[in-house]
């Protein structure tokens, strides 16, 4: 762990769960500090702007700005910057990842009436559906959705997070959302967030750090570790949020270090 230079952290799960932050979290946070080390908060969860997340954090007694955090949402808005520039999206996400792409200039559908489907909307079909952790879904957002995939759109999604942890349990994620309308339109989602490479790509542009260099931290062995697995990145497990040993025994995804909490890192 000597080598590292850069922590790369999930958020819920990892250094907090729901509004409760992890007693392990400002010692670990002060340890990096004290030893030299850089620390950059990353979250796949995209129904909330990083201006939303540093006010969440800052509430939490966690000293954060802008440059500290990245989202599934800002990795998206990267690739559609570079690799689907101009092209129309039609959103299904929160105010908050709505606010976020239109500052960035990403060109939005606005949405219908729910009574009845627009007569423009059936001959101008959007270049994109893009799905994001929406807690604000609708079956009138999930009807556009498919009938615009079925139409030709391309469909991309955030990340494929399958659960949100939360103090009482799980509350279904992107992933989940994304898998019910695969169910009616055939169509599967591209994903940009942890684990794609794209997410390492914006992370090295925005720190200098290369990836090796890096050590992927998080709760979710499909996302947070196989970042690091995928990518050839170092990976560390928490015990804190969604993952079990009973799912860390049966999973094909092997981190390089496994830890009760974020407590057990930096430790002299």
């Amino acid at each position: 762990m000597t080598d590292i230079e850069l922590y790369v952290l999930d958020m819920d799960g990892t250094i907090y769960l729901g509004n409760n932050l992890f007693p392990e979290t400002l010692p670990f946070l002060e340890r990096c500090r004290e030893h030299g080390k850089k620390y950059i908060f990353f979250t796949n969860n995209s129904s909330r702007s990083p201006e939303t997340y540093v006010k969440r954090l800052n509430g939490m007694g966690i000293h954060a700005t802008r440059e500290d955090i990245v989202t599934s949402g800002d990795v998206m808005i990267h690739f559609l910057k570079t690799h689907r520039a101009g092209q129309s999206v039609y959103l299904v996400g929160t105010p908050d990842l709505e606010e976020s792409f239109r500052k960035a200039g990403i060109p939005l559908v606005e949405d219908g009436p729910e009574e009845s489907m627009p007569e423009d909307w059936k001959v101008k079909i959007p270049d994109i559906v893009l799905l994001g952790f929406d807690t604000t879904l609708t079956y009138h957002k999930l009807e556009r959705a498919c009938h615009f995939l079925r139409s030709g759109a391309e469909f991309l999604s955030t990340h494929e997070d399958i659960n949100c942890p939360t103090e009482y349990g799980f509350m279904p994620d992107s992933g989940a959302m994304c898998a019910l309308i695969t169910m009616s339109t055939g169509v599967k989602p591209r994903f940009t967030g942890k684990p794609h490479e794209e997410v390492l790509e914006i992370l090295e542009d925005h720190t200098g750090i290369p990836r090796s260099r890096m050590a992927a931290v998080g709760d979710r062995l499909y996302t947070d570790i196989a970042l690091g697995t995928k990518n050839n990145v170092t990976s560390i497990l928490v015990m804190s949020g969604e993952t079990t040993p009973e799912d860390l025994a049966a999973s094909d995804v092997r981190p390089t270090m496994v830890v009760k909490n974020i407590g057990e890192l930096e430790r002299d």
